[in-house]
């Protein structure tokens, strides 16, 4: 929240106690302007924020003299007011609290503001400069404030609702409008409200109406339905009552008002664009900005977009010409006109329509309207001729159509296929391979030219390229396409860079998130490091604890370390025990700018470090991170900051155990009073409204609330079933039931539409169906529940217009085969087909959608065994298959049997690398996958290069531990950190992790980095190797290990082991492994579990008075303001500066 009133009047207590300490203060009545009188009697009646703006006024047309403060003083005394600096500070910090922590009292203060205060107030909003009032020792920085203030929701809030209210009749409609903008953009789109539109205003300037409605637009996305849909009716009455429309024939809606309107001309209805004179229309369309502006209509609808181009139609313009389908926008994707359309002109079409991917919905009219253009396109022609000019059209073609390109013609049409997005990942191969073909030998060259397609080069092929030449890659624009790489890829590529010997000048080259699969053994060959380096490298844990304890031995200054962003990762609880109090409370701001790097180990260390030094100033969410004792301490008077701390964090990842968060809950619903009363309430719990009970959110969120709070809960990623249940009743108490539902309302609901049952959504299916399909394209990687998938299906079968096949597959008689169109829409719902629909698909709908099909999760066994009948029925059988088509298969291949598996062609690792990446393989399947790549290739398990080690992933467990042994040092060694993520059988990892005592030496050596690199390796340590283990060590097992450890040996822990799990990995031990354990390991697990203290410092107990004078805790001038934690980091350097 905003530090502004809480520096406000920090101020104006400085420059009072300045004047008090330094100087003695006269005992008559001295003069004093005008304005400071005035400044002084707001003083006395407590009104800081009027007294801090009256001296910002007075500061601006006046210099600011030394002796003023002893007048101010004097003046005070003059009027009787007898005060101690003690009193003064806690009326003060009284006011700030109200202020800083109930913005609804800054509301209520401005207000009370006079006009030229409240002018004055407005006009530090509006200021760019980084404006700073020099009262001599004291520097009341304007600009932090202001950028503090419009960062905050509560205080925006309140800036936004009294600039509606006072601001227009203050200054002038233009400056209102800017500060309205700045404001809004600050607010997610919550504050626009359907009713926000009462309370502005109707009577603006030409000019501020007309920026107000430019703000509006850029906001257009962070805007409901409801609200887009009251700014549009605000905006058009203004529009309507300045036309010069004179009767109901005549059209208000000009070329002007188009503009004006923007993104809001979709919310104009089909027969007032109908009404659109062609010469408003034309003049619009030539409008230079016309071409931007549609291209930003992404929720039209085909009915209204092809409404616009009838308009457009009737103007003078020609729907033929080249330059007018340049100007059309999103409009082409709707285009209708194909009737003896000719090749060129559908070229231009196809080229336009690239942009049809940013639609919300209608993609497979979209692909469908490509598809005819494609026909017409290539008419007369061969593909190889028209390649370079299809666009992005070229995605609709088929395996057989993309085999039959030549060589040459993929290369001269490379400079547009490598700017297609889209691709399936089988056709990428085909492509590459085209292209490779003809470039004989991969160079950078070749390789810069591939763009997009460079996923489909073979992890072979990379290894063959000159090491020069994939120097040079990588440090070339298409180094933003490596990250792409599978992992197999991307090892490939390691093994040329760092393997041939020159590990320095590899490890620099190697950027951003692919320096994470740099093993740690080359980072041990590498020791001259520096944190330059590694500014622009993302660092896996391992990395980051081994490279963080190498560069502390080289830095006369560790604090320098903190700022290097990924490199916090690798901070241990011994080096923050180790960093000095001052060091510490002057840098924490590194590790709270980096606290989605910290595991909850690290938080857990660092909330004990604060707590030790500086406890009346620490930041309120790191007490989740303590005992949940320790809560208990916090006073009422604290709750809201403890609120607000606690709720921009993220709660899941900071409190792990269920039990204890059960009581971090309860607390913040102490705090709130099982109540949340108003929006302002809503801004203070943040991230914590998606964990508060469904009692609360049934009974306890007020209606004046409940639209801001919706607005929060449409974000939460995991609400519990009663969480559902009581949004849903709240919905429907709110809404009515979904048949009386308007599109808007369809829309605003948007993903908490799956709270409701099959027969509520049945009538959303046959109104909106549209609406529902684009709900659910914007749940990928989910997996929806079923009633929701069923509605989505009725949705598509009630709008599909398919009829029988006149020529049915035999045994398909009468079934509504799906066809293209439908599985793109269904997405996750095509888990409903019936297996004799999947049957019956098409071959040519088999083929265009295998990969969308495969991506479904939902399919069941016999679903899935169904569409391997398929692909045998349209490929021949498994030993017919090329690489391109078992890797569209996605989840249908976990239907092939092990004498299917084994007829399939694996000798390219990248073709078995995309079938490990399914997970649920049977360890039979994984054993005929494995073998068969060693039988093709031809290789020996002693052959094996770390890439296709990582290749073969899962199936690595499928080896005896008699051929584990066989896999080379060399190779193991660089690709540890990829077989530590395979959850094997115990007797593997043991065998995995022998190889791993021949890399990294004994296992009682091991230190941090290595347990954390070993992964699920680690838990194949014996009984007496996991005894022998520092119990400083325990936190740097990853959680998969816990869960990996037999349950006979993981009970060997010593209770003092157990109790430095720490809360990740206490979290992840298992309700098996807890069976085993004794009372005293099982008092030790709720103790890590809880964040208790493990290391040096001896717990503290759970009080929040202050460990000692603030002098020795904190360097000087520090303010100790726990409770007002939020603004004491502007404070401290002002301060020191004064002291």
């Amino acid at each position: 929240m905003s530090q502004e009133p809480m520096i406000c009047s920090f101020f104006l207590f400085l420059v009072l106690s300045y004047g008090a300490a330094g100087h003695e203060v006269p005992n008559s009545r001295q003069d004093l302007h005008p304005l400071l009188q005035k400044m002084a009697e707001e003083i006395i009646d407590g009104s800081y924020l009027n007294a801090l703006l009256d001296l910002i006024q007075f500061q601006r047309s006046h210099v600011w003299t030394e002796d003023l403060s002893h007048r101010i003083l004097a003046y005070l005394n003059s009027r009787n007011v007898a005060f101690t600096i003690p009193s003064l500070q806690a009326a003060v910090e009284n006011h700030l609290e109200q202020c800083l922590y109930q913005p609804q009292n800054l509301l209520e203060d401005l207000r009370k503001t006079d006009a030229q205060q409240f002018r004055t107030a407005m006009k530090c909003l509006l200021e760019d400069k980084k404006d700073r009032l020099d009262l001599k020792d004291i520097v009341i920085d304007v600009g932090e404030i202001r950028e503090q203030a419009l960062q905050s929701p509560g205080v925006n809030r309140s800036l936004f609702l009294i600039t509606l209210e006072r601001c227009f009749q203050v200054l002038n409609s233009l400056e209102c409008v800017e500060i309205l903008g700045r404001v809004l953009r600050g607010s997610s789109g919550s504050f626009l409200q359907p009713d926000i539109t009462e309370r502005l205003p109707r009577d603006l300037r030409e000019d501020a109406f007309k920026n107000l409605s430019a703000v509006f637009k850029d906001l257009y996305d962070q805007t409901s339905a409801h609200s887009q849909r009251a700014l549009y009716s605000w905006m058009t009455e203004i529009l309507q009552t300045s036309s010069n429309a004179t009767d109901d024939f005549a059209s208000w809606v000009s070329a002007e008002n188009l503009w004006i309107l923007g993104r809001y001309m979709v919310h104009l209805s089909f027969e007032e664009i109908m009404k659109i004179s062609p010469v408003e229309i034309g003049l619009f369309i030539s409008y230079d900005n016309a071409t931007k502006q549609l291209d930003t209509v992404y929720d039209i609808t085909p009915e209204l977009a092809q409404a616009f181009l009838e308009r457009i139609s009737s103007s003078s313009f020609n729907m033929r010409n080249t330059s007018t389908i340049h100007r059309l926008g999103l409009l082409v994707c709707f285009y209708d006109d194909l009737e003896l359309l000719d090749a060129a002109v559908a070229q231009v079409l196809l080229h336009q329509m690239i942009k049809c991917s940013h639609l919300r919905g209608f993609q497979a009219d979209v692909q469908k309207l490509k598809a005819e253009l494609l026909d017409i396109a290539t008419e007369n022609q061969t593909l190889n001729e028209t390649l370079g000019s299809l666009s992005d059209a070229v995605v609709g073609l088929t395996y057989d159509q993309l085999e039959s390109l030549s060589p040459e013609a993929v290369h001269g049409a490379i400079s547009t296929l490598n700017q297609v997005s889209g691709w399936a990942k089988s056709q990428v191969i085909i492509l590459s391979a085209k292209y490779l073909t003809h470039e004989k030998v991969l160079s950078l060259s070749s390789v810069s030219q591939l763009g997009t397609l460079l996923t489909g080069v073979s992890t072979q092929a990379f290894c063959s390229m000159d090491r020069r030449d994939l120097s040079q890659v990588l440090r070339s624009t298409i180094s933003q396409h490596v990250s792409d790489l599978s992992p197999t890829q991307q090892q490939g590529v390691l093994s040329k860079m760092i393997g041939a010997g020159d590990i320095a000048s590899g490890l620099v080259e190697i950027q951003g998130s692919f320096f994470k699969e740099v093993s740690l053994f080359d980072l041990w060959r590498e020791p001259g490091f520096n944190s330059t380096v590694l500014k622009e490298k993302e660092l896996r844990r391992s990395q980051a604890l081994f490279l963080y304890e190498l560069l502390l031995k080289t830095t006369r200054r560790p604090e320098e370390l903190l700022s290097t962003g990924q490199l916090v990762k690798g901070v241990t609880c011994s080096h923050i025990d180790a960093i000095s109090t001052d060091s510490f409370l002057a840098h924490f701001q590194d590790f709270e700018n980096n606290l989605s790097l910290l595991s909850p180990y690290q938080v857990n260390c660092l909330a004990w470090k604060y707590w030790e030094v500086s406890r009346s100033s620490m930041p309120p969410f790191l007490l989740a991170a303590l005992p949940a004792r320790y809560l208990a301490s916090i006073p009422a008077s604290q709750c809201v900051p403890f609120l607000i701390s606690l709720g921009k964090s993220q709660l899941d990842s900071l409190v792990l155990d269920s039990h204890k968060k059960t009581l971090v809950l309860r607390k913040v619903q102490q705090c709130l009073d099982d109540s949340i009363a108003d929006e302002y309430t809503v801004d203070i719990v943040g991230s914590l409204l998606c964990h508060l009970p469904a009692t609360i959110i049934d009974r306890g969120i007020s209606p004046r609330a409940w639209p801001t709070a919706l607005h929060g809960l449409r974000d939460c990623p995991d609400l519990s079933p009663e969480q559902k249940t009581a949004v849903r009743l709240k919905l429907l108490g709110q809404y009515g039931f979904p048949q009386n539902w308007t599109a808007e309302t369809t829309k605003d609901l948007g993903s908490f539409l799956v709270l409701f049952s099959g027969d509520e959504l049945s009538s959303i299916a046959t109104k909106f169906p549209e609406i529902l399909q684009q709900t659910a394209s914007k749940m990928a990687g989910t997996l929806p529940p079923k009633e929701f998938l069923w509605a989505v299906f009725e949705s598509v079968s009630n709008s599909s217009d398919k009829s029988p096949s006149s020529d049915p597959i035999p045994g398909c008689h009468g079934v509504m085969a799906p066809s293209s169109d439908d599985i793109s829409k269904l997405a996750e719902a095509n888990a409903c087909w019936a297996l004799e629909d999947l049957l019956c698909l098409e071959e040519d709908t088999f083929i265009r959608n295998v990969e969308l099909l495969g991506a479904v999760r939902g399919f069941s066994w016999p679903q899935l065994m169904s569409l391997k009948e398929k692909a045998i029925q349209v490929w021949d059988m498994p030993s017919y298959w090329k690489e391109h088509h078992i890797v569209s298969l996605g989840r249908i291949a976990l239907a092939l049997n092990e004498s299917e598996l084994e007829q399939l062609n694996l000798s390219s690792i990248d073709t078995v690398a995309s079938l490990s990446q399914q997970t649920e393989w049977t360890p039979r399947q994984a054993k005929s996958i494995l073998q068969g790549f060693l039988d093709d290739s031809g290789y020996n398990i002693q052959d094996l290069k770390s890439f296709h080690l990582v290749g073969l992933g899962a199936t690595l467990c499928a080896m005896n531990i008699t051929e584990i042994p066989l896999i080379k040092i060399s190779e193991f060694r660089v690709v540890v950190a990829r077989i530590g993520t395979l959850l094997c059988s115990a007797h593997v990892l043991t065998e995995f992790k022998r190889k791993a005592e021949v890399v990294f030496g004994d296992p009682t050596k091991w230190t941090s980095s290595v347990l954390q690199e070993l992964g699920t390796i680690a838990a194949g340590l014996t009984k007496a190797e996991l005894r022998m283990l520092d119990k400083d060590l325990m936190p740097y097992f990853q959680p998969s290990a816990i869960k990996c450890f037999p349950d006979e040996i993981f009970k060997e822990l010593s209770a003092e082991q157990i109790a430095s799990l720490g809360p990740e990995n206490a979290a992840a031990v298992t309700l098996a492994q807890r069976r085993q354990l004794s009372v005293l390991q099982l008092q030790s697990l709720q103790r890590a579990l809880d964040g208790a203290k493990t290391h040096s410092w001896q717990e503290a107990p759970a009080s929040f008075s202050p460990t000692g004078t603030p002098s020795s805790r904190s360097p000087p001038g520090t303010p100790i303001c726990w409770g007002l934690w939020l603004g004491c980091p502007l404070l401290v350097p002002m301060a020191k500066a004064l002291w």
